[in-house]
């Protein structure tokens, strides 16, 4: 698995308690330096929909009005974003060959990551 994350945040941080508590194996990324490339953002699209990518809390966000243009933005240019700008991106993204979760929820994560 690819963990896209960042050390500062306190849901990433719980994310990877939950994986290690688990000895599921991560090989972690740093999103503000590697962001998700845009063929796992495409993936994470289909699973969670455009809008639930973005960190809508961030500071980025806010300060570049991505909520204003969201709504006329392309699917593709808001990937292209994404992908150039991991402070954008909702996190952490967990990536496996089967699977993709974005953002943590301890229940998805135990059905997604720590089965069998």
């Amino acid at each position: 698995m690819k963990l896209y994350s960042y050390s500062k945040c306190g849901t990433c941080r719980k994310a990877k308690k939950f994986l290690d508590e688990r000895n599921i194996p991560y090989e972690e990324f740093d999103i503000t330096e590697t962001p998700p490339p845009l063929a796992v953002l495409k993936r994470a699209l289909g699973a969670k929909g455009l809008k639930k990518l973005f960190n809508t809390s961030g500071v980025q966000y806010k300060e570049l009005k991505i909520k204003d243009k969201l709504p006329g933005m392309s699917e593709k240019d808001a990937l292209a974003l994404l992908a150039s700008n991991g402070r954008l991106v909702k996190r952490p993204v967990a990536v496996g060959k089967d699977a993709i979760t974005v953002g943590f929820d301890p229940d998805e994560y135990e059905r997604t990551w720590a089965r069998g």
